[in-house]
């Protein structure tokens, strides 16, 4: 299996200290990542972040999967635009976006 489904919800934000209030008193728990430039929470194996500063115009799934590039090589090839290439963000896990025919931008990760 190379898709290991969608497991990142990322959310832009342009009040970080505000929006940090909301999604914690939304999720009853205090965030498992706190920086100046993201705020993350592990809710139900899944981890919601908070993004300020960002060039999403809407919340971004991301589709966690084994092998990034062979991913975006797939979905190009039937028919999806490469948005983002692959950009290690810390610790090794690679981000990428796409885009799909219709417009709608879909996030890829690799752990």
């Amino acid at each position: 299996m190379t898709t290991q489904g969608i497991k990142t919800v990322l959310h832009p934000v342009t009040d970080l200290a505000a929006a940090k209030a909301v999604y914690t008193a939304l999720l009853g728990m205090e965030p498992t990542a706190d920086s100046p430039y993201y705020v993350g929470y592990e809710a139900e194996g899944q981890q919601i972040g908070l993004v300020p500063n960002s060039d999403m115009t809407g919340p971004l799934a991301h589709w966690h999967v084994v092998d990034i590039e062979a991913k975006i090589a797939a979905v190009t090839a039937a028919g999806a635009t490469l948005k983002s290439g692959p950009k290690d963000v810390g610790g090794g896990r690679l981000v990428a976006t796409v885009v799909d025919p219709d417009g709608n931008v879909l996030g890829l990760i690799q752990d």
